[in-house]
């Protein structure tokens, strides 16, 4: 009697072979984003810093790094500008101008203070803050802005040179024969006050009269002539020469002045 064949069974596990390809492409899959998003968040980082540094110029650059611009090959030394030098005395000065104000005649606002170049400074005072009309004379009001000056000057160690000026108008009195006399007398009498009441060293100061010969207005005019009459106060470098100061002063009617 012949024997039955026994049915082979059916293999039901050959889906595993399947899923484990599957799962095995998965795996793969991942690994690949894991590695592109690796590599994008090392270039955010990149960016991140690149941005922050841009923002944050001073902490990114060392201190030893000397300043530039835009398109310059070289880096450059940044100097404090010539004129600067003068500037908190000329503010110490205006300042002196203001607080002495009352009592002095005359506008005060026609006081100026400058830098004029060359190191120098000049205070130009009006003939009303300290003279009467053709005198030369002192007025007592005009002491203490005179002192306050004084004080200033004898600090800063300089040349000073008293410029007298006049306007255009003859005088013709027994004391000033011409402009020329006032003119330096007048200027004669400001360094007199500086040295012999205040002190300042007589080895500092000078004094010129220039009489009309160099306006900074018109003669023509009330107005100019009043602008006309003055007396500057110069405060040179220590070796500025007479050149420079000649550089100094207005060209128009220039002549030469009083020895």
């Amino acid at each position: 009697m012949a024997k039955k064949k026994h049915e082979e069974h059916e293999n039901h596990e050959r889906w595993l072979v399947s899923y484990a390809d599957f799962i095995t492409l998965l795996f793969a899959f991942f690994v690949v984003m894991y590695s592109v998003s690796s590599v994008n968040e090392g270039k955010y980082r990149t960016v991140s810093d690149s941005i922050k540094a841009a923002l944050n110029p001073v902490n990114s650059i060392p201190s030893s790094r000397l300043p530039f611009s835009i398109g310059d090959t070289k880096p450059k030394m940044i100097s404090p500008e010539p004129d600067s030098i003068n500037d908190p005395v000329i503010r110490r000065m205006r300042e002196i101008v203001t607080r002495i104000n009352p009592g002095l005649k005359g506008d005060i606002a026609e006081i100026k203070i400058i830098e004029t170049g060359h190191g120098a400074i000049m205070i130009s005072l009006p003939e009303s803050i300290l003279f009467q009309s053709g005198e030369a004379r002192v007025r007592s009001e005009a002491l203490p802005l005179l002192k306050a000056l004084a004080d200033v000057l004898i600090e800063m160690g300089r040349h000073i040179r008293i410029l007298g000026h006049t306007d255009n108008v003859p005088i013709r009195t027994a004391q000033f024969p011409s402009n020329w006399e006032l003119s330096a007398v007048r200027a004669v009498m400001v360094v007199r006050i500086f040295s012999e009441l205040y002190e300042v060293p007589i080895t500092h100061l000078s004094a010129t009269g220039f009489a009309d010969s160099k306006p900074v207005a018109t003669n023509d005019t009330p107005e100019g002539r009043t602008k006309n009459r003055r007396v500057e106060i110069i405060v040179l470098e220590n070796h500025a020469s007479e050149e420079t100061l000649d550089a100094l002063l207005p060209k128009e009617n220039a002549s030469a002045p009083l020895p």
